[in-house]
C-alpha cells in the first residue's frame, strides 16, 4: 500500500512539475514576443519584405513607386500601429530565410495551411481569397486541356512555390526564375521558351490584361487550388501577429480591404471568402 501511495504521489509531483514548466514555458514566450514588438515599437519602423515584381499585389507603377494591394495594406496597418515601413525587395526564398534571420519583420509572402511551411512560421488572417489558374499561348493553349497535359511542358515559376510543385507532380519540366516582373514571364511563354505559368488567377488576369499585345490567355476552365493570402512573419512574433490581425479585422469591417482591392483588381472584391469548388491537389509528397 505505501508503495501505491508512494508510486501515485510521484505521478502527481511529476504532473505539477510538468505542467509549472508549461506555464513557465508560455509566459517566456509570451515576454519574448512583446520583447520583439517593444523593439519595433521602439524603432517605429515595419520591416517587410516584399517582391516588387508582382502586379497588382506588389509592383512599381509608371512614376516607379512601389504599390500594389499587399503594399498598400501593409502601409495602412502600420499606419494603424503608428510605424513607418521599410520595403525590401526579394525572392520568395530570400523573404523566408529573412524571418529566421530576424532581418525583416515580416513577408508578404502566402503561406498555405496546409504546407510543411506553416509549422515553420506564423501568418496572418486572409486578406484575399482565389485560386489557381494558368497562363497558356493564345494560338494552341500550349497543347494543355487538363492537369495531365502538363506532363513534359516547360512550366515557368518561381522555386518551392506550390504552383511549381503542382507542375512537378504532374510532369512539367521546371523552369526557374528569380523574381522577375510579368511580362518576362509572359513574352517567354508567348516565344516557346516556356509553355506554362501556374499561378493564382487573380494575379493571371490582371497581368494579361495590362499586356495585351502580348499573344497569352489564361486557360479558361481550368481552375483548382482556391487558396488564401496572408502575411508570414517569425514563429515566435505572437504579439506583432496579434497586432496585425486587429488591424485587418478592423480594416475588414471599415471596408478598407473592399476598397483596396476594387482599386488593385479591377472592382473585384478579393478579400471576401467565396465558395470555390475546385480540386484541391496534394503536392505535401512533392519536394
Amino acid at each position: 500500500m505505501a508503495k501505491k501511495i508512494y508510486s501515485l504521489l510521484v505521478v502527481l509531483v511529476a504532473a505539477i512539475l510538468l505542467v509549472a514548466c508549461g506555464s513557465s514555458n508560455t509566459k517566456d514566450s509570451s515576454s519574448q514576443a512583446d520583447a520583439k514588438w517593444e523593439k519595433i515599437k521602439k524603432t517605429g519602423t515595419l520591416k517587410v519584405a516584399t517582391s516588387g515584381t508582382l502586379f497588382p499585389q506588389s509592383y512599381h507603377n509608371d512614376d516607379n513607386e512601389l504599390t500594389g494591394y499587399d503594399v498598400e495594406i501593409i502601409r495602412e496597418i502600420a499606419k494603424r500601429l503608428d510605424l513607418k515601413v521599410d520595403f525590401v525587395e526579394m525572392n520568395v526564398d530570400g523573404m523566408l530565410a529573412a524571418i529566421d534571420s530576424g532581418q525583416i519583420d515580416v513577408a508578404g509572402y502566402s503561406i498555405e495551411k496546409d504546407s510543411k511551411n506553416a509549422e515553420k512560421f506564423l501568418y496572418t488572417t486572409t486578406h484575399k481569397y482565389s485560386f489557381s489558374s494558368m497562363v497558356v499561348r493564345q494560338s494552341d493553349d500550349s497543347g494543355i486541356k487538363t492537369l495531365e497535359d502538363l506532363k513534359g511542358k516547360k512550366a515557368a515559376g518561381a522555386s518551392t512555390t506550390s504552383y511549381m510543385k503542382v507542375a512537378k507532380k504532374f510532369g512539367a519540366e521546371l523552369v526557374i526564375y528569380d523574381n522577375v516582373t510579368n511580362d518576362v514571364y509572359l513574352q517567354d511563354v508567348a516565344n516557346g521558351r516556356t509553355d506554362v505559368i501556374l499561378n493564382d488567377f487573380y494575379l493571371q488576369t490582371m497581368a494579361t490584361k495590362a499586356l495585351p499585345d502580348i499573344p497569352v490567355k489564361v486557360l479558361e476552365g481550368l481552375y483548382y487550388n482556391p487558396s488564401e493570402a496572408n502575411f508570414a512573419l517569425k514563429l515566435d512574433n505572437t504579439t506583432l501577429q496579434a497586432k496585425m490581425n486587429e488591424a485587418l479585422e478592423d480594416m475588414r469591417q471599415d471596408g478598407t480591404l473592399t476598397k483596396l482591392s476594387e482599386q488593385f483588381f479591377a472592382g473585384e472584391d478579393v478579400s471576401k471568402e467565396k465558395d470555390y469548388d475546385f480540386e484541391k491537389i496534394d503536392v505535401s509528397d512533392v519536394e
